[in-house]
């Protein structure tokens, strides 16, 4: 579990976050929402300790993240930044071995390359395989950096919005994927996502966010209600249940012209 206590960020006299208290539960599918502005990536940066958080503690388990050496935590919490930079010409093969660096520091090992074929087996991704990464659509690129983060094989995974300018289609893949991770492997999934639908039909747990503070959080059965939504996101919401999941209705609830 990841336990987020009192969090305060400021960048000089602006306050991105302030006072969050909340915890992560492990082995679920957390999506974190909120309109722009809320702090959603900054907290996450912040349990991947790429930021400094300017008040506050954060814990992995029962362990302080700054009191672990960063070549472990590699080992334990593995991140994907939104739209990674990468200029290299490299196929897709060679950009998930960079996730296994914190193992074998770029001296591959057979068990790193098992784990590199499992990543790459387990998105579908053999037919591009020898593909390099500038020659791919969007969604294949995502689907590849996806890869190199499940080759690190961590038991967390953070993930800053990655079904961003993904298709339908790509964008299903990946939220099944990571659902996959969560019910076939244990693993913990955090991730900043902007599709209301994709948070309620694929995650176990929602943490929302408003202006730098925590607005609610819990199991999406429980905290995916029409009033949170609307106050949340400021907009009407209809929502409609059935048997195949749950439809957050923002578009033209009822009661507004057709």
């Amino acid at each position: 579990m990841i336990t987020v206590k009192n969090i305060d960020k400021s960048y000089g006299s602006k306050s991105v976050l302030s006072g969050v208290s909340v915890q992560f539960p492990k082995g679920q599918v957390t999506s974190l929402i909120g309109p722009n502005g809320a702090g959603k990536s900054t907290l996450l940066m912040l349990i991947a300790r790429l930021l400094e958080a300017t008040q506050g503690e954060i814990l992995l388990g029962d362990r302080l993240i700054t009191a672990i050496r960063t070549s472990d935590y590699a080992r334990q919490v593995a991140t994907l930044r939104q739209s990674p930079d990468f200029n290299l010409r490299l196929t897709v093969e060679e950009l998930v071995a960079f996730g296994r660096f914190p193992y074998s520091r770029g001296a591959l090992t057979p068990q790193d390359r098992q784990a590199i074929a499992d990543a790459i087996a387990f998105l579908s991704l053999e037919p591009l395989r020898h593909a390099f990464i500038d020659e791919l659509s969007g969604g294949q690129r995502q689907m590849a950096f996806l890869a190199m983060t499940i080759a690190q094989q961590t038991q967390v995974l953070l993930l800053d919005e990655p079904l961003n300018n993904l298709d339908m289609k790509h964008a299903v893949h990946i939220m099944r994927a990571l659902r996959r991770l969560c019910d076939e492997q244990g693993r913990t999934v955090i991730l900043v996502v902007h599709d209301i639908n994709f948070a309620a039909n694929y995650s176990d747990h929602i943490v929302a966010m408003k202006e730098g503070r925590l607005a609610f959080c819990g199991p999406v059965a429980e905290v995916v209600t029409q009033e949170r939504l609307q106050a949340l996101y400021e907009l009407d919401f209809d929502i409609v249940r059935s048997e195949r999941g749950c439809l957050c209705n923002y578009f033209n609830p009822s009661g507004e012209l057709a």
